[in-house]
This record gives structure tokens, C-alpha cells and sequence, in this order.
């Protein structure tokens, strides 16, 4: 199932992608959001209800398409996103500071805010012009846990979906010992364009995630190449807190961000930064100048 958030005439709801275009508006159902129909276990009954509820919208008229919404990231108030960094292989060469693989994940908090869904602009902030994409896949949770076993990370998940964890360079180096700053800046990532859920993958098939700016493909790798594969993020970050219905795990981006080219190659106003992982489908952003004073140069 391809399941979305979206807005409606002013009205945030959630729905089921059916074919290309047409969505079934879920709101009706007795939850407030995918989140909450997420953590009442009721993705296994949201097929055969959407297909009941479509019936009754063609009855009614006009079905809802995906050009009458806005849509927002699939899960648009997790408790918790949690970041990883530096995840693939050769990324960990990329850096060319001669270090081993690192023994344990990097991650990090991002806030909420700082993602938009599908469609929807990435703001280049007022103090930076260092804004980057990092095209990555994403998890969300389905299912309580804390000391997951690996073995058992799966059936916590309840679905993936295609995130830009945009990032603003110069901010990241703020601080000593962190990359929140430059990483949490509003309409600075987004997740989308929606959640396909966990059944409609084989866990241990390799999953491939392309970026594009412009067209031009800039990263491109498989999840063969996870130093920290899906499972083990699972697993260790469930040690330290507890992972709820709806948090969100964004694994890791490859090779070819802007900051790794010579000169650097960051995001200005005008570009389409595209993600695409198939098997899911392809999140698109535009970027924007952050409204408000001149920017840094």
C-alpha cells in the first residue's frame, strides 16, 4: 500500500494511493492521522476499508487526485527522527582522513519542521548559501520496542518512504561535537511524496536510491553497501530509547553531495532536486530563497 498525509481545503488528512492518481481520503476512519492509525495496529485493515470507502466516493462523485492536495511528509509529527550519518561504505572514503569504519552508528535528532513533503519548496536559509541534498531511504516505525533483536527489527517497521536530508553546510561545523544546527534549519529536507508499506518488500533484497539536480544524477548507490545495515540501526538505537509507532530512521546518503565537488556544488533558487527509490517512487523539491532579509554571501 502507498499510503500519504496530505491538505484539503484547509483540512491536514490521510489517505491510500490507488493506481497512479486517485486517493482514498482515510480520515473518515476514526484516526486523526496515519500516525495514530499506525500506532492502533490498523494498517493490516486499511486496504479492505479504503477499497469500501472508494466504493462509496464514486458513488458520491468525483474521487480525490493527487493535483487536488498538497502533500505532506507521510508522517508529518513523529516523537522522533533520527538521522544517520555516513553510513555507506564509500562514503567513510569519501572523507579521506585515512579512519577505519566506525564501530557504531552516527546519529542525530532532526526536528519536524525542517521537512516538507513532496512538491512543496526546500528554503535556502537567509544565513547560509551552503544549502546541500542528501538523497537517502527512510524508515518509519510501526511497532514499540526497546532491545529489538536485529532478527527482529522488521516486523517494527511500517513502511519506507524516499527522504532529502538536506543539510546546510557551513552550519554543521558550528559546533564542536554536533551537526544539529545545520541540520534541523525549517523546509530544509523533505520525506514523501508517501509511505509504501513494509509487505511490499523483501528485507533482504538490496534497495538502490538515486539523486538528481537538475536531471543530472549526482549519488547513486544499493543498501548492499550500509556499513549499518536497516536491521542493525534498528537494533542500536532501540538500546538507548525507545522507538515508537511513527518515528522515522533516515539511513544514510551515498556518494555526490554537493559539498564532496570541486567547487562545491550547493542548491540556489530555480533547482529540482529529485529522490527516487523504486519500489517506492520519487520524491521532487523545488528550491526557494527563505523569505526575508538578503542572504549571506
Amino acid at each position: 500500500m502507498k499510503l500519504l498525509s496530505f491538505e484539503y481545503q484547509g483540512r491536514a488528512s490521510y489517505g491510500l494511493l490507488r493506481g497512479d492518481d486517485e486517493i482514498v481520503d482515510l480520515g473518515a476512519l476514526g484516526h486523526a492521522s496515519l500516525r495514530e492509525a499506525i500506532a492502533a495496529g490498523a494498517l493490516p485493515d486499511l486496504a479492505r476499508r479504503a477499497a469500501a470507502l472508494a466504493a462509496s466516493s464514486a458513488a458520491a462523485g468525483t474521487p480525490l487526485r493527487l493535483a487536488d492536495v498538497q502533500l505532506l511528509p507521510p508522517i508529518p509529527a513523529p516523537e522522533k527522527i533520527i538521522c544517520v550519518g555516513v553510513n555507506y561504505g564509500n562514503r567513510n572514503e569519501e572523507y579521506k582522513d585515512g579512519s577505519a569504519p566506525p564501530a557504531y552508528p552516527s546519529v542525530f535528532p532532526r526536528f519536524p519542521g525542517s521537512f516538507v513533503g513532496h512538491g512543496q519548496a526546500l528554503l535556502r536559509p537567509r544565513v547560509s548559501r551552503q544549502l546541500d541534498y542528501e538523497g537517502e531511504i527512510a524508515l518509519v516505525i510501526g511497532k514499540r520496542g526497546r532491545h529489538i533483536p536485529a532478527a527482529d527489527a522488521w516486523s517494527h517497521v511500517a513502511g519506507l518512504t524516499c527522504c532529502n536530508e538536506g543539510t546546510v553546510r557551513d552550519w554543521v561545523r558550528h559546533g564542536k561535537f554536533n551537526v544539529t544546527q545545520g541540520k534541523n534549519f525549517d523546509a530544509s529536507g523533505s520525506m514523501g511524496p508517501w509511505m509504501v508499506t513494509a509487505d511490499e518488500f523483501d528485507p533482504a533484497a538490496p534497495l538502490t536510491v538515486t539523486t538528481r539536480v537538475n536531471g543530472e544524477q549526482r549519488q547513486h548507490d544499493t543498501t548492499a553497501n550500509l556499513m549499518f545495515p536497516f536491521a542493525e540501526l534498528i537494533r542500536y538505537i532501540s538500546l538507548w530509547t525507545a522507538l515508537e509507532p511513527g518515528d522515522v530512521i533516515s539511513t544514510g546518503t551515498p556518494v555526490g553531495a554537493g559539498v564532496r565537488f570541486d567547487p562545491p556544488r550547493y542548491l540556489k533558487p530555480g533547482d529540482v532536486v529529485e529522490v527516487e527509490v523504486p519500489g517506492i517512487g520519487t520524491l521532487s523539491n523545488t528550491v526557494a530563497d527563505e523569505p526575508g532579509a538578503a542572504h549571506a554571501q
